[in-house]
C-alpha cells in the first residue's frame, strides 16, 4: 500500500500445514513455501538461492521463497526478534527444574540461532505438526510431564497432546487459544513461570490441608472418645479446622508467597 502497488485476489488458495501454499492469480500459480514444498512439487532451488538462503539463516532469518511453475522469483525473509524478557523466562523456568524444549517448524539454522541466545536446552527445527505430536509423545513416555506453551495453527495438535497448554493470548490464532488449557491474556512472559511456582504451591496447600484436616479430626475422635470433648466443644473443634483450611488457602493470593 505504501509504495502504491496493487492487492490482486487470489481466483484459487490451498495451504499445506507447516510446508507452504499455493495461490492462482490472474491465471498465474504461485508457491510459497521452503525448499522441501517446492521440491515436492518439481520445483528446483538453484544453488545461489539456496546459498542466499543459508545466510539469512545464520542469521536467524526465516525464509519464504516464492516461485510460480517455471522459475524463483524472489525471497521473503522473516526475522524473529528475539524479546528482552525472553531470556529471563528461560532461566526462571530452569530453576524450576524444568527442561525447556524447542519445538519449531523452522531450519535448524534459525532455530539454533534463537534457541542459543534464549538459552533452550533442547532444539528440534524443521518439524511439521505431526512431527511435533510425536516428539510430546516420546517424552511422556519416559514418564515427563510436558507443558506446551505456543501461539500458532500448527502449535495445535501438539497443544491438544500436552498435558498441561499455554496460549498466548493477545498474540495467538483462534484455534490456539481454543485448544488450550490456559490462555494468557497479556504478551508477559513472566507469567509462564509464576504459572508454575502457582500451580505447585497450589498442590502443595492442598496436600498441607488435608493433612492438617486429618490430623486435627484424628486428634478430635481420640479425645472424644476418653470423653474429654463434648459434642459442642468437638463441634468447634471441627469448626475451627475448616477456618484453619481456609487461612492457608487464602495465602495463594499473596504473589510473595508464591
Amino acid at each position: 500500500i505504501e509504495q502504491d502497488l496493487e492487492i490482486l485476489d487470489t481466483t484459487s488458495f490451498t495451504m499445506s500445514v507447516g510446508k507452504g501454499i499455493i495461490a492462482v492469480i490472474k491465471g498465474r500459480e504461485l508457491y510459497c513455501g521452503n525448499e522441501r514444498f517446492l521440491e515436492e512439487h518439481n520445483i528446483i532451488v538453484s544453488e545461489s538461492i539456496q546459498q542466499a538462503i543459508n545466510v539469512y539463516r545464520s542469521e536467524g532469518k526465516v525464509s519464504v521463497i516464492i516461485a510460480d511453475r517455471e522459475h524463483i522469483i524472489g525471497i521473503i525473509t522473516l526475522s524473529d526478534t528475539m524479546r528482552n524478557d525472553a531470556i529471563n523466562m528461560i532461566s526462571a523456568i530452569s530453576s524450576l527444574d524444568m527442561t525447556t524444549v524447542l519445538l519449531t517448524g523452522d531450519s535448524k539454522a534459525a532455530a539454533t540461532y534463537i534457541g542459543k541466545k534464549s538459552g533452550v536446552s533442547e532444539i528440534h527445527a524443521e518439524l511439521l505438526p505431526g512431527e511435533k505430536v510425536s516428539i510430546i509423545e516420546s517424552l511422556q513416555g519416559k514418564h515427563h510431564k510436558v507443558c506446551m506453551v505456543g501461539d500458532g495453527i500448527n502449535d495445535a495438535p501438539a497443544m491438544k497432546t500436552a498435558d498441561v497448554s499455554i496460549a498466548m493470548g493477545t498474540i495467538g490464532s483462534d484455534i490456539a487459544i481454543e485448544t488450550a488449557d490456559i490462555a494468557l491474556m497479556s504478551d508477559d512472559l513472566s507469567k509462564i513461570p509464576y504459572i508454575k511456582r502457582l500451580s505447585d504451591a497450589t498442590i502443595k496447600t492442598i496436600k498441607f490441608s488435608i493433612a492438617l484436616s486429618m490430623v486435627i479430626n484424628c486428634i478430635a475422635i481420640i479425645l472424644s472418645l476418653l470423653e474429654v470433648l463434648t459434642p459442642t466443644t468437638g463441634a468447634l473443634v471441627h469448626n475451627v479446622g475448616s477456618c484453619l483450611v481456609v487461612l492457608i488457602a487464602a495465602r495463594l493470593y499473596d504473589r510473595k508467597f508464591i
